[in-house]
């Protein structure tokens, strides 16, 4: 479970500085990689960053106690 932890980690990381990239300097680093128009490859990173933030998202609620699946 840790391991997926850290592979969200940096998922979100690379989405980060993705944005980060988009914002100053209006370069896209999945673009630039992957070729400027959509593709499958593109939607996969754009997905697994998405996913990663969703898990992420839900481990540090559920860490923090406000979800308790045990009695549910």
């Amino acid at each position: 479970m840790i391991i997926v932890n850290y592979i969200a980690f940096i998922l979100l990381a690379i989405g980060g500085l993705n944005w980060g990239l988009i914002g100053f300097f209006n370069y896209n680093l999945v673009s630039a990689i992957f070729g400027p128009e959509p593709n499958i490859w593109s939607s996969i990173v754009y997905i697994l960053v998405f996913a990663s933030m969703l898990w992420l998202l839900f481990a540090i609620i559920y860490s923090n106690g406000v979800i308790n699946f045990t009695h549910m």
